[in-house]
C-alpha cells in the first residue's frame, strides 16, 4: 500500500519546477521618464495655480532620486526642499504623507518613523502608480494645507495617468 501512495507522489513532484533561491541576476523596472515627469509637475503646478496657490513641486524616480523641481514665483524658500521630501517619504513608504501623518501620530505604534532622516509626514506627497509598482512619487508644498497640496499632486498623476497604464 506505502509503494501506491508514494509512486504518485514522485510522479507529481517531478512535475514541480523548484524555486530559485535568490531569484534572478538581474531585474528590470519601469519608471517615468523625464518628459513624463516634466508634465506630471506642470499639471500639478497648474492645478494649484488654479486654485489660487503659490508652490513647488517634485518628483522623484521610484528610487526617490530628483527628477524634476518647479518652484512658482511667490512659494515661500522651504517649499522647494519640502515638496522633495515629501515625495521621497511617499514613495519610501509606498503611501500617501497624508496617510502617514494620521499612521505615525504620537502614541501610535508607527510614530518612531518619524525620525527616519529625511522622512516629513506633512500631506501632499503621494506614490505613483502603474499596473501595481510604484514608478516615481510627487510631492507638493506650498498650499494652505496639506490636504490640498495632496489634491494638486493628484491632479498632476491623473494627467498623466493614460501615459502610464499598461
Amino acid at each position: 500500500m506505502l509503494s501506491r501512495l508514494f509512486i504518485p507522489a514522485i510522479v507529481l513532484a517531478s512535475f514541480v519546477v523548484p524555486a530559485k533561491a535568490q531569484g534572478e541576476a538581474l531585474v528590470t523596472f519601469k519608471s517615468l521618464s523625464l518628459e513624463t515627469a516634466q508634465e506630471l509637475a506642470q499639471a500639478a503646478l497648474a492645478d494649484c495655480r488654479k486654485r489660487g496657490f503659490q508652490v513647488a513641486v517634485a518628483v522623484v524616480d521610484r528610487s526617490g532620486i530628483l527628477q524634476v523641481t518647479l518652484r512658482d514665483r511667490y512659494a515661500g524658500p522651504h517649499t522647494p526642499e519640502t515638496s522633495r521630501r515629501k515625495a521621497w517619504t511617499a514613495i519610501s513608504f509606498r503611501t500617501s504623507t497624508g496617510e502617514l501623518s494620521k499612521l505615525t501620530q504620537a502614541g501610535k505604534s508607527q510614530s518612531g518613523v518619524r525620525d527616519v532622516s529625511g522622512a516629513l509626514m506633512l500631506g501632499g506627497g503621494v506614490p505613483v502608480e502603474a499596473a501595481g509598482s510604484i514608478v516615481a512619487g510627487v510631492g507638493v508644498s506650498g498650499a494652505p494645507g496639506g490636504d490640498l497640496d495632496e489634491a494638486c499632486a493628484q491632479a498632476g498623476i491623473e494627467a498623466i495617468a493614460d501615459k502610464i497604464a499598461f
